[in-house]
Protein backbone atom coordinates (compact mmCIF):
# COMPACT_ATOMS: atom_id res chain seq x y z
CA UNK A 1 0.00 0.00 0.00
CA UNK A 2 3.13 2.60 0.70
CA UNK A 3 4.11 2.42 -3.01
CA UNK A 4 0.57 3.40 -4.17
CA UNK A 5 0.59 5.92 -1.24
CA UNK A 6 3.68 7.41 -2.95
CA UNK A 7 2.83 7.03 -6.55
CA UNK A 8 0.15 8.73 -6.05
CA UNK A 9 1.32 11.95 -4.54
CA UNK A 10 4.27 12.16 -6.76
CA UNK A 11 2.27 11.71 -10.13
CA UNK A 12 -0.38 14.11 -8.91
CA UNK A 13 2.24 16.47 -7.19
CA UNK A 14 3.88 16.57 -10.33
CA UNK A 15 1.16 17.63 -12.65
CA UNK A 16 0.17 20.38 -10.28
CA UNK A 17 3.70 21.57 -10.43
CA UNK A 18 3.30 21.66 -14.82
CA UNK A 19 -0.10 23.14 -14.04
CA UNK A 20 1.83 26.35 -12.07
CA UNK A 21 0.01 24.91 -9.03
CA UNK A 22 1.91 23.99 -5.58
CA UNK A 23 2.51 20.22 -5.18
CA UNK A 24 0.71 20.01 -2.11
CA UNK A 25 -2.82 21.00 -4.36
CA UNK A 26 -1.63 17.71 -6.29
CA UNK A 27 -1.11 15.36 -2.69
CA UNK A 28 -4.44 16.76 -1.58
CA UNK A 29 -6.29 15.85 -5.09
CA UNK A 30 -4.25 12.76 -4.65
CA UNK A 31 -5.73 11.90 -1.58
CA UNK A 32 -9.64 12.18 -2.73
CA UNK A 33 -8.57 10.08 -5.60
CA UNK A 34 -7.55 7.22 -3.57
CA UNK A 35 -10.57 7.78 -1.39
CA UNK A 36 -12.72 7.56 -4.20
CA UNK A 37 -10.22 4.06 -6.18
CA UNK A 38 -11.84 2.28 -2.13
CA UNK A 39 -8.46 3.33 -0.83
CA UNK A 40 -8.78 4.12 3.23
CA UNK A 41 -6.38 5.82 5.62
CA UNK A 42 -4.79 3.13 7.45
CA UNK A 43 -2.49 3.92 10.47
CA UNK A 44 0.68 4.06 9.31
CA UNK A 45 -0.36 7.10 7.10
CA UNK A 46 -1.10 8.79 10.09
CA UNK A 47 1.55 7.96 12.24
CA UNK A 48 3.59 9.61 9.23
CA UNK A 49 1.27 12.44 9.11
CA UNK A 50 1.99 12.99 12.73
CA UNK A 51 5.73 12.82 12.97
CA UNK A 52 6.07 15.62 9.95
CA UNK A 53 4.00 17.84 12.16
CA UNK A 54 6.01 17.33 15.11
CA UNK A 55 8.95 18.14 13.19
CA UNK A 56 7.40 20.82 11.63
CA UNK A 57 6.63 22.87 14.99
CA UNK A 58 9.75 21.92 16.02
CA UNK A 59 11.58 23.75 13.17
CA UNK A 60 9.21 26.30 14.11
CA UNK A 61 10.49 26.82 17.45
CA UNK A 62 13.48 26.77 16.18
CA UNK A 63 13.34 29.93 14.44
CA UNK A 64 10.91 31.45 17.04
CA UNK A 65 11.38 34.44 18.81
CA UNK A 66 8.78 34.64 21.77
CA UNK A 67 8.26 38.34 22.22
CA UNK A 68 6.62 38.17 18.81
CA UNK A 69 3.51 36.90 20.57
CA UNK A 70 3.06 39.75 23.35
CA UNK A 71 2.97 42.20 20.54
CA UNK A 72 -0.32 44.59 20.01
CA UNK A 73 -0.80 43.03 16.26
CA UNK A 74 -0.57 39.71 17.46
CA UNK A 75 -2.47 39.46 21.11
CA UNK A 76 -5.01 41.94 19.88
CA UNK A 77 -5.23 40.79 16.19
CA UNK A 78 -5.85 37.14 16.76
CA UNK A 79 -7.84 37.32 20.09
CA UNK A 80 -10.39 39.92 18.29
CA UNK A 81 -10.19 37.62 15.20
CA UNK A 82 -11.28 34.43 17.36
CA UNK A 83 -13.89 36.84 19.44
CA UNK A 84 -15.72 38.15 16.40
CA UNK A 85 -15.71 34.75 14.01
CA UNK A 86 -17.14 32.61 17.21
CA UNK A 87 -20.02 35.28 18.13
CA UNK A 88 -21.55 35.49 14.20
CA UNK A 89 -21.15 31.73 14.19
CA UNK A 90 -22.95 30.88 17.67
CA UNK A 91 -25.53 33.51 16.16
CA UNK A 92 -26.44 31.53 12.84
CA UNK A 93 -26.52 28.52 14.07
CA UNK A 94 -28.62 29.28 16.74
CA UNK A 95 -31.13 30.95 14.19
CA UNK A 96 -30.99 27.80 12.23
CA UNK A 97 -31.10 25.07 14.60
CA UNK A 98 -32.17 26.68 17.77
CA UNK A 99 -28.82 25.86 20.27
CA UNK A 100 -25.73 27.77 20.72
CA UNK A 101 -22.84 25.76 22.00
CA UNK A 102 -22.37 23.79 18.95
CA UNK A 103 -22.33 26.76 16.92
CA UNK A 104 -20.03 28.73 18.80
CA UNK A 105 -17.57 25.47 19.16
CA UNK A 106 -17.67 25.03 15.60
CA UNK A 107 -16.87 28.92 15.27
CA UNK A 108 -13.89 29.00 17.73
CA UNK A 109 -12.41 26.03 15.23
CA UNK A 110 -12.69 27.72 11.78
CA UNK A 111 -11.56 30.79 13.18
CA UNK A 112 -8.45 29.03 13.73
CA UNK A 113 -5.89 29.15 10.80
CA UNK A 114 -3.54 26.02 9.17
CA UNK A 115 -0.22 26.29 11.05
CA UNK A 116 0.70 23.43 8.37
CA UNK A 117 0.15 25.81 5.57
CA UNK A 118 1.27 28.65 6.42
CA UNK A 119 4.69 27.49 7.76
CA UNK A 120 5.27 26.12 4.65
CA UNK A 121 4.20 28.81 2.27
CA UNK A 122 6.15 31.46 4.67
CA UNK A 123 9.17 28.73 4.28
CA UNK A 124 8.67 28.00 0.32
CA UNK A 125 8.73 32.27 0.18
CA UNK A 126 11.71 32.35 2.26
CA UNK A 127 9.38 34.86 4.41
CA UNK A 128 9.93 33.38 8.38
CA UNK A 129 11.85 35.51 9.53
CA UNK A 130 10.30 38.57 7.59
CA UNK A 131 8.01 41.32 9.34
CA UNK A 132 4.87 39.97 8.67
CA UNK A 133 6.32 36.32 8.87
CA UNK A 134 6.47 36.49 12.25
CA UNK A 135 3.27 38.52 13.08
CA UNK A 136 1.44 35.67 11.40
CA UNK A 137 3.78 33.10 13.47
CA UNK A 138 2.76 34.50 16.59
CA UNK A 139 -0.99 34.48 15.68
CA UNK A 140 -0.64 30.83 14.85
CA UNK A 141 0.88 30.18 18.00
CA UNK A 142 -1.48 32.57 20.24
CA UNK A 143 -4.22 29.79 17.78
CA UNK A 144 -2.72 27.33 19.82
CA UNK A 145 -2.43 27.93 22.78
CA UNK A 146 -6.15 28.52 23.10
CA UNK A 147 -6.72 25.72 21.14
CA UNK A 148 -5.24 23.62 24.43
CA UNK A 149 -8.64 24.84 26.38
CA UNK A 150 -11.31 24.52 23.33
CA UNK A 151 -9.97 20.58 22.95
CA UNK A 152 -10.67 20.43 26.94
CA UNK A 153 -14.18 22.35 26.68
CA UNK A 154 -14.98 20.06 23.83
CA UNK A 155 -14.72 16.86 26.10
CA UNK A 156 -11.07 15.86 24.93
CA UNK A 157 -8.64 15.45 27.76
CA UNK A 158 -8.22 17.78 30.21
CA UNK A 159 -4.93 19.17 30.49
CA UNK A 160 -3.31 18.22 34.04
CA UNK A 161 -2.22 20.94 36.91
CA UNK A 162 1.06 19.67 35.68
CA UNK A 163 0.59 21.22 32.56
CA UNK A 164 1.59 24.31 33.42
CA UNK A 165 5.24 22.69 34.25
CA UNK A 166 6.00 23.13 30.69
CA UNK A 167 5.99 27.05 31.57
CA UNK A 168 9.35 25.75 33.36
CA UNK A 169 10.95 24.28 29.95
CA UNK A 170 13.42 27.12 29.46
CA UNK A 171 15.08 26.31 32.50
CA UNK A 172 16.57 23.07 29.85
CA UNK A 173 17.94 25.48 27.52
CA UNK A 174 21.55 24.96 28.76
CA UNK A 175 21.47 21.14 28.98
CA UNK A 176 19.75 21.42 25.27
CA UNK A 177 22.48 23.74 24.41
CA UNK A 178 25.20 21.75 25.79
CA UNK A 179 24.05 18.68 24.54
CA UNK A 180 23.98 20.12 20.81
CA UNK A 181 27.91 21.10 21.47
CA UNK A 182 28.86 17.64 22.67
CA UNK A 183 27.15 16.59 19.39
CA UNK A 184 29.24 17.58 16.23
CA UNK A 185 28.22 14.47 13.47
CA UNK A 186 25.85 15.69 11.38
CA UNK A 187 24.00 12.53 11.37
CA UNK A 188 23.51 12.49 15.17
CA UNK A 189 22.57 16.57 15.05
CA UNK A 190 19.73 15.41 12.95
CA UNK A 191 18.76 12.35 15.38
CA UNK A 192 18.85 14.76 18.33
CA UNK A 193 16.64 17.29 16.40
CA UNK A 194 14.11 14.31 15.87
CA UNK A 195 14.95 12.82 19.80
CA UNK A 196 13.98 16.46 20.96
CA UNK A 197 10.85 17.12 18.96
CA UNK A 198 9.23 13.62 19.82
CA UNK A 199 10.67 14.09 23.68
CA UNK A 200 8.27 17.36 23.68
CA UNK A 201 5.40 15.75 22.05
CA UNK A 202 5.64 13.32 24.60
CA UNK A 203 6.01 15.35 27.76
CA UNK A 204 2.99 17.46 26.51
CA UNK A 205 1.20 14.38 25.68
CA UNK A 206 1.76 13.21 29.30
CA UNK A 207 -0.13 16.78 30.77
CA UNK A 208 -2.83 16.56 28.42
CA UNK A 209 -1.64 19.33 25.61
CA UNK A 210 -1.65 18.82 22.32
CA UNK A 211 2.15 16.99 21.31
CA UNK A 212 2.88 19.49 18.75
CA UNK A 213 2.71 22.76 20.88
CA UNK A 214 5.03 20.49 23.01
CA UNK A 215 7.44 19.91 19.94
CA UNK A 216 7.45 23.83 19.65
CA UNK A 217 8.12 24.54 23.14
CA UNK A 218 11.19 22.12 22.50
CA UNK A 219 12.63 23.83 19.36
CA UNK A 220 12.35 27.15 21.03
CA UNK A 221 15.14 25.60 23.72
CA UNK A 222 17.55 25.52 21.04
CA UNK A 223 16.12 29.28 19.43
CA UNK A 224 19.13 31.54 18.70
CA UNK A 225 22.09 29.37 18.51
CA UNK A 226 24.23 29.41 16.29
CA UNK A 227 23.46 26.33 14.84
CA UNK A 228 19.62 26.29 15.22
CA UNK A 229 19.33 27.42 11.48
CA UNK A 230 21.95 24.59 9.96
CA UNK A 231 19.60 22.07 12.16
CA UNK A 232 16.30 23.35 10.98
CA UNK A 233 17.46 23.16 7.45
CA UNK A 234 18.76 19.57 8.22
CA UNK A 235 15.42 18.66 9.38
CA UNK A 236 13.54 20.56 6.00
CA UNK A 237 13.78 17.76 3.33
CA UNK A 238 12.55 14.71 6.32
CA UNK A 239 9.30 16.89 7.37
CA UNK A 240 8.47 18.14 3.74
CA UNK A 241 8.08 14.44 2.62
CA UNK A 242 6.86 13.15 6.01
CA UNK A 243 4.42 15.83 5.29
CA UNK A 244 2.81 14.83 1.91
CA UNK A 245 1.44 11.91 4.36
CA UNK A 246 -0.90 14.54 6.05
CA UNK A 247 -2.33 16.51 2.72
CA UNK A 248 -2.86 12.70 1.38
CA UNK A 249 -4.90 11.66 4.86
CA UNK A 250 -7.26 14.84 4.83
CA UNK A 251 -8.54 13.55 1.54
CA UNK A 252 -8.57 9.40 2.54
CA UNK A 253 -10.95 10.14 5.27
CA UNK A 254 -14.06 10.29 2.63
CA UNK A 255 -15.67 12.63 0.28
CA UNK A 256 -18.69 14.39 0.75
CA UNK A 257 -22.65 14.21 -0.47
CA UNK A 258 -24.13 16.53 -2.83
CA UNK A 259 -25.56 18.44 0.19
CA UNK A 260 -22.63 18.40 2.52
CA UNK A 261 -20.86 19.82 -1.09
CA UNK A 262 -23.26 22.65 -0.67
CA UNK A 263 -22.49 23.39 2.59
CA UNK A 264 -19.09 23.26 2.41
CA UNK A 265 -18.86 25.60 -0.43
CA UNK A 266 -20.88 28.10 1.75
CA UNK A 267 -18.37 27.75 4.04
CA UNK A 268 -15.35 28.84 1.27
CA UNK A 269 -17.43 31.35 -0.10
CA UNK A 270 -17.43 32.70 4.14
CA UNK A 271 -13.58 32.15 3.98
CA UNK A 272 -12.64 35.89 2.12
CA UNK A 273 -14.51 37.77 4.61
CA UNK A 274 -12.15 36.35 7.21
CA UNK A 275 -9.19 37.16 5.60
CA UNK A 276 -10.40 40.78 5.05
CA UNK A 277 -11.36 40.90 9.31
CA UNK A 278 -7.57 40.12 9.48
CA UNK A 279 -7.06 42.55 7.20
CA UNK A 280 -9.18 44.92 8.75
CA UNK A 281 -7.55 44.47 12.21
CA UNK A 282 -4.27 44.26 11.36
CA UNK A 283 -4.52 47.74 9.29
CA UNK A 284 -6.36 49.00 12.80
CA UNK A 285 -2.15 48.34 14.61
CA UNK A 286 -1.39 50.68 12.56
CA UNK A 287 0.39 48.25 9.88
CA UNK A 288 1.28 49.21 5.96
CA UNK A 289 -0.99 47.76 3.70
CA UNK A 290 1.23 45.51 1.98
CA UNK A 291 1.61 43.87 5.19
CA UNK A 292 -1.67 43.37 6.39
CA UNK A 293 -2.81 42.32 3.09
CA UNK A 294 0.19 39.58 2.78
CA UNK A 295 -0.28 38.11 6.80
CA UNK A 296 -3.81 37.91 5.97
CA UNK A 297 -3.61 35.46 3.34
CA UNK A 298 -1.34 33.53 4.92
CA UNK A 299 -3.79 33.07 7.71
CA UNK A 300 -6.86 32.85 5.43
CA UNK A 301 -7.22 29.07 5.60
CA UNK A 302 -9.82 26.62 7.80
CA UNK A 303 -7.44 24.73 9.76
CA UNK A 304 -6.49 20.75 10.16
CA UNK A 305 -7.60 21.66 13.81
CA UNK A 306 -11.16 22.65 13.00
CA UNK A 307 -11.53 18.35 12.62
CA UNK A 308 -9.86 17.40 16.10
CA UNK A 309 -11.51 19.86 17.77
CA UNK A 310 -15.19 19.34 16.62
CA UNK A 311 -14.69 15.41 17.09
CA UNK A 312 -15.67 15.29 20.33
CA UNK A 313 -18.36 18.18 20.14
CA UNK A 314 -20.33 15.40 16.84
CA UNK A 315 -19.84 12.61 19.09
CA UNK A 316 -21.76 14.73 22.03
CA UNK A 317 -24.54 15.32 19.50
CA UNK A 318 -24.21 19.04 19.42
CA UNK A 319 -23.30 18.96 15.79
CA UNK A 320 -24.59 16.41 12.82
CA UNK A 321 -22.20 13.60 12.06
CA UNK A 322 -22.33 15.01 8.60
CA UNK A 323 -20.16 17.75 9.62
CA UNK A 324 -17.23 15.63 10.03
CA UNK A 325 -17.13 14.87 5.88
CA UNK A 326 -18.12 18.91 5.36
CA UNK A 327 -15.33 19.99 6.77
CA UNK A 328 -12.66 17.76 5.84
CA UNK A 329 -13.86 18.61 2.25
CA UNK A 330 -14.00 22.52 3.12
CA UNK A 331 -10.07 22.28 4.99
CA UNK A 332 -8.65 20.65 2.11
CA UNK A 333 -10.38 23.00 -0.24
CA UNK A 334 -8.95 25.83 1.86
CA UNK A 335 -5.66 24.87 2.03
CA UNK A 336 -5.46 24.29 -2.15
CA UNK A 337 -7.25 27.98 -2.60
CA UNK A 338 -4.56 29.40 0.25
CA UNK A 339 -1.41 27.65 -1.53
CA UNK A 340 -2.21 28.93 -4.87
CA UNK A 341 -2.37 32.45 -3.61
CA UNK A 342 0.02 32.76 -1.38
CA UNK A 343 2.24 31.84 -3.90
CA UNK A 344 1.48 34.84 -5.93
CA UNK A 345 0.86 37.24 -2.73
CA UNK A 346 3.32 40.03 -4.17
CA UNK A 347 1.75 40.20 -7.47
CA UNK A 348 -1.77 40.10 -6.24
CA UNK A 349 -0.78 43.06 -4.14
CA UNK A 350 0.61 45.01 -6.54
CA UNK A 351 -2.65 44.47 -8.47
CA UNK A 352 -4.77 45.19 -5.56
CA UNK A 353 -2.73 48.12 -4.22
CA UNK A 354 -4.16 51.40 -5.43
CA UNK A 355 -7.21 50.22 -4.26
CA UNK A 356 -5.75 49.06 -0.67
CA UNK A 357 -3.82 52.15 0.28
CA UNK A 358 -6.74 53.79 0.39
CA UNK A 359 -7.50 52.26 3.83
CA UNK A 360 -4.21 52.40 5.41
CA UNK A 361 -3.94 54.68 9.01
CA UNK A 362 -2.07 57.49 8.77
CA UNK A 363 0.10 56.91 11.63
CA UNK A 364 3.97 56.21 11.71
CA UNK A 365 3.79 52.07 11.12
CA UNK A 366 6.05 49.77 12.95
CA UNK A 367 6.99 48.61 9.46
CA UNK A 368 7.40 51.41 7.52
CA UNK A 369 10.29 51.78 4.53
CA UNK A 370 12.64 53.85 4.21
CA UNK A 371 12.20 57.17 2.40
CA UNK A 372 16.17 57.87 1.29
CA UNK A 373 19.37 56.00 2.22
CA UNK A 374 20.86 59.42 3.75
CA UNK A 375 24.42 59.94 1.98
CA UNK A 376 25.20 56.20 1.43
CA UNK A 377 26.63 55.60 -2.08
CA UNK A 378 26.74 52.31 -2.04
CA UNK A 379 23.22 49.68 -0.87
CA UNK A 380 24.10 45.93 -0.30
CA UNK A 381 20.27 44.64 -0.08
CA UNK A 382 20.25 41.04 2.25
CA UNK A 383 22.66 41.27 5.17
CA UNK A 384 23.24 37.32 5.38
CA UNK A 385 26.67 35.88 5.27
CA UNK A 386 27.15 37.26 1.59
CA UNK A 387 25.72 40.32 2.25
CA UNK A 388 27.50 41.34 5.33
CA UNK A 389 30.87 40.98 3.86
CA UNK A 390 30.18 43.14 0.88
CA UNK A 391 29.48 45.49 3.28
CA UNK A 392 32.45 45.43 5.35
CA UNK A 393 34.77 44.85 2.01
CA UNK A 394 33.08 48.39 0.90
CA UNK A 395 33.38 49.92 4.38
CA UNK A 396 37.07 48.86 4.42
CA UNK A 397 37.46 50.94 0.83
CA UNK A 398 36.07 54.24 2.57
CA UNK A 399 32.81 53.52 0.13
CA UNK A 400 29.69 55.08 2.52
CA UNK A 401 27.46 51.93 2.60
CA UNK A 402 23.83 51.31 3.76
CA UNK A 403 22.83 47.45 4.36
CA UNK A 404 19.19 46.56 4.00
CA UNK A 405 16.87 43.83 5.44
CA UNK A 406 13.29 41.80 5.70
CA UNK A 407 14.48 40.45 9.23
CA UNK A 408 13.61 42.72 11.99
CA UNK A 409 15.62 40.96 14.74
CA UNK A 410 18.85 41.03 12.32
CA UNK A 411 18.74 44.46 11.83
CA UNK A 412 18.55 44.95 15.71
CA UNK A 413 21.67 42.51 16.14
CA UNK A 414 23.58 44.11 13.52
CA UNK A 415 22.52 48.01 14.52
CA UNK A 416 23.89 47.35 18.10
CA UNK A 417 27.02 46.31 16.45
CA UNK A 418 27.48 49.48 14.60
CA UNK A 419 26.49 48.47 11.27
CA UNK A 420 24.37 51.25 8.82
CA UNK A 421 21.11 48.88 8.74
CA UNK A 422 17.78 49.52 8.24
CA UNK A 423 14.29 47.21 7.71
CA UNK A 424 13.06 46.68 4.19
CA UNK A 425 11.61 43.96 2.16
CA UNK A 426 13.14 43.77 -1.51
CA UNK A 427 9.74 42.20 -2.50
CA UNK A 428 7.32 45.87 -1.82
CA UNK A 429 7.40 47.75 -4.53
CA UNK A 430 6.76 50.87 -2.70
CA UNK A 431 10.53 51.04 -1.18
CA UNK A 432 11.94 51.42 -4.51
CA UNK A 433 8.98 53.80 -5.19
CA UNK A 434 9.94 55.96 -2.49
CA UNK A 435 13.69 55.29 -2.06
CA UNK A 436 16.18 58.06 -3.28
CA UNK A 437 18.61 55.89 -5.33
CA UNK A 438 20.53 59.14 -7.30
CA UNK A 439 23.06 59.13 -4.61
CA UNK A 440 24.09 55.40 -4.89
CA UNK A 441 27.28 54.59 -7.23
CA UNK A 442 25.53 50.51 -7.09
CA UNK A 443 23.55 48.20 -5.34
CA UNK A 444 24.35 44.86 -4.35
CA UNK A 445 21.74 42.24 -4.21
CA UNK A 446 22.74 39.11 -2.09
CA UNK A 447 18.96 37.75 -1.49
CA UNK A 448 18.61 33.96 -1.68
CA UNK A 449 15.45 33.74 -3.25
CA UNK A 450 15.80 33.70 -7.27
CA UNK A 451 12.45 35.39 -7.28
CA UNK A 452 13.12 38.26 -5.40
CA UNK A 453 16.40 38.99 -7.41
CA UNK A 454 14.74 39.06 -10.26
CA UNK A 455 11.54 41.58 -8.51
CA UNK A 456 13.88 43.62 -7.25
CA UNK A 457 15.95 44.19 -10.17
CA UNK A 458 13.36 45.13 -12.50
CA UNK A 459 11.48 47.51 -10.16
CA UNK A 460 15.10 49.44 -9.73
CA UNK A 461 15.33 49.59 -13.57
CA UNK A 462 11.73 50.55 -14.10
CA UNK A 463 12.32 53.25 -11.65
CA UNK A 464 15.02 54.47 -13.80
CA UNK A 465 17.79 53.71 -11.82
CA UNK A 466 21.12 53.89 -14.02
CA UNK A 467 23.73 52.67 -11.72
CA UNK A 468 25.57 49.19 -11.47
CA UNK A 469 23.73 46.74 -9.90
CA UNK A 470 25.16 43.07 -9.04
CA UNK A 471 23.24 40.37 -7.84
CA UNK A 472 23.97 36.56 -6.51
CA UNK A 473 23.63 33.86 -8.65
CA UNK A 474 23.30 29.98 -7.41
CA UNK A 475 22.47 28.30 -10.65
CA UNK A 476 24.02 28.86 -14.24
CA UNK A 477 20.03 28.35 -15.40
CA UNK A 478 19.31 31.91 -13.32
CA UNK A 479 22.04 33.82 -15.17
CA UNK A 480 19.98 35.19 -18.09
CA UNK A 481 16.74 35.90 -16.58
CA UNK A 482 19.03 38.20 -13.74
CA UNK A 483 20.47 39.58 -17.17
CA UNK A 484 17.25 40.07 -18.78
CA UNK A 485 15.79 41.81 -15.77
CA UNK A 486 18.83 44.63 -15.26
CA UNK A 487 21.88 43.00 -13.63
CA UNK A 488 25.24 44.32 -14.80
CA UNK A 489 27.39 41.51 -12.30
CA UNK A 490 26.09 38.07 -11.55
CA UNK A 491 28.45 36.41 -8.72
CA UNK A 492 28.13 33.06 -8.53
CA UNK A 493 28.96 32.39 -4.43
CA UNK A 494 29.42 28.41 -4.69
CA UNK A 495 31.85 28.22 -8.21
CA UNK A 496 34.00 31.33 -7.52
CA UNK A 497 34.74 30.54 -3.76
CA UNK A 498 35.94 27.20 -5.45
CA UNK A 499 38.29 29.22 -7.87
CA UNK A 500 39.18 31.66 -4.72
CA UNK A 501 40.34 28.75 -2.81
CA UNK A 502 42.47 27.25 -5.72
CA UNK A 503 44.15 30.52 -6.56
CA UNK A 504 45.08 30.91 -2.94
CA UNK A 505 46.76 27.47 -2.43
CA UNK A 506 48.68 27.97 -5.42
CA UNK A 507 49.90 31.08 -4.17
CA UNK A 508 51.59 29.11 -1.15
CA UNK A 509 53.19 26.87 -3.46
CA UNK A 510 57.05 27.36 -4.02
CA UNK A 511 57.67 29.41 -7.35
CA UNK A 512 59.07 27.20 -9.95
CA UNK A 513 63.13 26.70 -10.58
CA UNK A 514 65.02 29.75 -12.68
CA UNK A 515 66.58 27.44 -15.45
CA UNK A 516 69.32 30.32 -15.75
CA UNK A 517 70.04 29.73 -11.77
CA UNK A 518 71.96 26.99 -10.39
CA UNK A 519 69.68 26.50 -7.52
CA UNK A 520 65.73 26.88 -7.22
CA UNK A 521 64.31 29.92 -5.22
CA UNK A 522 63.42 29.25 -1.57
CA UNK A 523 59.82 29.04 -1.08
CA UNK A 524 57.64 32.56 -0.75
CA UNK A 525 56.27 33.39 2.94
CA UNK A 526 52.67 32.10 2.60
CA UNK A 527 50.11 34.89 1.46
CA UNK A 528 47.25 35.51 3.98
CA UNK A 529 44.08 37.64 3.19
CA UNK A 530 41.18 38.56 4.62
CA UNK A 531 38.82 35.84 5.04
CA UNK A 532 36.26 34.99 2.20
CA UNK A 533 32.52 34.56 3.42
CA UNK A 534 30.49 31.76 2.49
CA UNK A 535 27.41 31.91 0.53
CA UNK A 536 23.98 33.20 2.08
Amino acid sequence: MEIVWIASAYFAGLLASRLGLPPLVGYLVAGYGLNLAGVHAEALLGQLSHIGILLLLFTVGLKLKIGTIFRREVMGVGGLHLFVVAVFSGLWFFVEHQHITGGLMLGVSLAFSSTVLAVKVLEDNRELESFHGRIVMGILILQDLIAVGLLAVAGAKTPSPWALGLLLLPLLRPLAAWLFEVTQASELRLLLGVLLAFAGGKLAQAVGVADDLGALLMGLLLAGHPDANDLGRKLWGLKEVLLVAFFLEIGLHGTPTAGELVTSLKLLLVLPLQGWLFFTLLLLTGLRARTAFVASLALMTYSEFALIATYPVIESGLLERSWSAVLGFTVAASLAIAALLNRHSHRLFGSLEPWLVRFERRVPHPDQVPADFGNATWLVVGMGRTGRAAYETLARARHKVQGLDADPTRVSRLQAEGLRVVYGDSEDPELWRQAVLENLSGIILALPDFNARCLSLRQLRSKGYTGRVGTTSFSPQEDPALYRAGADVVFHPFTEAGIELAERLLETLPAPADPDSDSPRGSPEPVVRGSAAGPS
